[in-house]
């Protein structure tokens, strides 16, 4: 290669007009070429061989009509998809989402963020992501159930144990996936490993819920320990009222930091003196409680309600975002560093908008960014599939000494690859490292 490429030329020679209205997208992809520039123009191969452009493109996105009866024998329609992004590392692997406001191009964002993602577990996983545009609250259960299995109906020809392996989402649980994995299993008459977060009695992990809670501060305290540092003392302004949310909240208070919120939809509750272990728990078991709302606990632990309002001017040490996209902007950034917030752990897919992750680099914040430091659940999605390959139960001690020796090997790769030792740039050793092994495979197949 004589000269060379430029991030924008590689960008417009990869994505072309195929991609120029779909601003999420190029948000996303343009991040990863900032990050690999050097590399592509030191390895003429992955230049020869289309690598960009071919990761620009997902191997292909499945939609379909789902056609279902709701509890009053009316007849309902939804749109479903699948977005299969890349299975140069193994099969397509991803999460499913049942909300209003899927659409196929966030799920195409979503689809290749997760193939960067699951590189970085060291498993052998590709990337994928799906759902469809209905929304499950105020459906009865049986409304879900019925949906669940129209919807796997359709879908159940673009999966398989050894190709595509889906994975619960926002709007898809436990009780969800139990009820594709058995429409699945009635329709091909086979017992296979087609869904990961299922429940315990039917090959599911002993700490699937935790996971990716659980890894969120496996990662902080691997960020932590490598500046000599520890969770013990700090306090943190968590976002979410989830799975992911309530398990790192938890996690958070074992290692002796302060829990000073959790939010929903509605608004958030501050409890100045912290959140017990004890009260985290109380909320993580009324999340099967249909009519639980966060903020009748406010009373209980000697909190405060704060209705329509978001976490991010409450004074803490650290952020976690574990509720949804695009959660923090800009102005929400500079609440958090006028407050004295010096790192931000983001423990949803994308809780930051463009705005937001440029003022948190500005500002020096220290920032782990969701690609890697909520890799838990996927990680443990990853080590269900071995269980169930070698019809095994694994116990939860060898399962969290598992996932922390996952998440702790992709800060090791973060760190090897993100720059300055001190204060590594966690996005970018990230993107390098994902991009090195889905490149190198991609490489080795030859043109595909």
């Amino acid at each position: 290669m004589s000269e060379a490429l430029r991030q924008e030329d590689l960008v417009k020679s990869a994505c072309g007009k195929r991609h120029a209205a779909d601003s999420m997208f190029l948000r996303g992809f343009s991040d990863l070429v900032e990050s690999v520039v050097d590399i592509v123009n030191q390895r003429t191969e992955y230049v020869e061989s289309g690598i960009l452009e071919r990761l620009a493109e997902p191997d292909r996105v499945v939609s379909f009509r789902i056609v279902w009866l709701d509890d009053a024998g009316e007849v309902q329609v939804n749109r479903g998809y699948r977005v299969q992004h890349s299975n140069a590392i193994g099969p397509y692997k991803g999460g499913l989402r049942f909300a209003p406001s899927v659409e196929e191009g966030i799920l195409r964002r979503l689809a290749f963020e997760q193939t960067l993602k699951n590189a970085l577990t060291g498993l052998p996983m590709g990337g994928a992501k799906g759902g469809a545009d209905f929304d499950p609250k105020d459906r009865s259960k049986a409304e879900i159930m019925r949906f669940c299995q129209a919807f796997i109906t359709e879908l159940h020809k673009e999966i398989g144990p050894h190709r595509d392996i889906p994975a619960g989402d926002i709007g898809v649980g436990e009780r969800e996936i139990g009820y594709m994995f058995g429409q699945y299993k009635r329709i091909t008459e086979t017992f296979s490993g087609v869904m990961t977060g299922k429940g315990l009695e039917f090959g599911g992990s002993c700490l699937r819920r935790e996971a990716t809670g659980f890894g969120v501060i496996y990662f902080l305290e691997a960020m932590l320990k490598h500046r000599g540092e520890a969770i013990d003392g700090r306090s943190a302004a968590i976002s979410g009222a989830g799975n992911v949310a309530t398990h790192a909240a938890k996690r958070f208070a074992q290692t002796g930091g302060k829990v000073l919120t959790l939010s929903d939809s509605r608004g958030f509750l501050h409890v100045p003196e912290g959140l017990s272990e004890e009260w985290i728990d109380q909320i993580v078991a009324a999340h099967d409680d249909p009519g639980f709302r966060l903020e009748t606990m406010a009373a209980k632990v000697g909190g405060s309600w704060h209705p329509g309002d978001t976490p991010w001017r409450v004074a803490c040490d650290i952020a976690l975002p574990c509720a949804t996209e695009n959660e923090i902007n800009a102005a929400a950034v500079a609440s958090l560093v006028d407050n004295g917030c010096t790192i931000v752990v983001e423990g949803a897919n994308l809780p930051l908008t463009t705005e937001a992750r440029e003022a948190v680099r500005a500002a020096g914040l220290l920032y782990g960014p969701g690609k890697v430091a909520n890799i838990g659940g996927v990680a443990m999605s990853g080590l269900e599939l071995s269980q169930n390959a070698a019809r095994l139960h694994w116990s939860e001690e060898d399962l969290a000494q598992d996932l922390r020796r996952i998440i702790e090997e992709a800060h090791t790769l973060c760190v090897a690859h993100g720059g300055d030792d001190k204060q590594p740039d966690y996005e970018r050793g990230a993107n390098r490292a994902s991009f090195i092994r889905v490149a190198e495979a991609m490489t080795a197949f030859g043109i595909l």
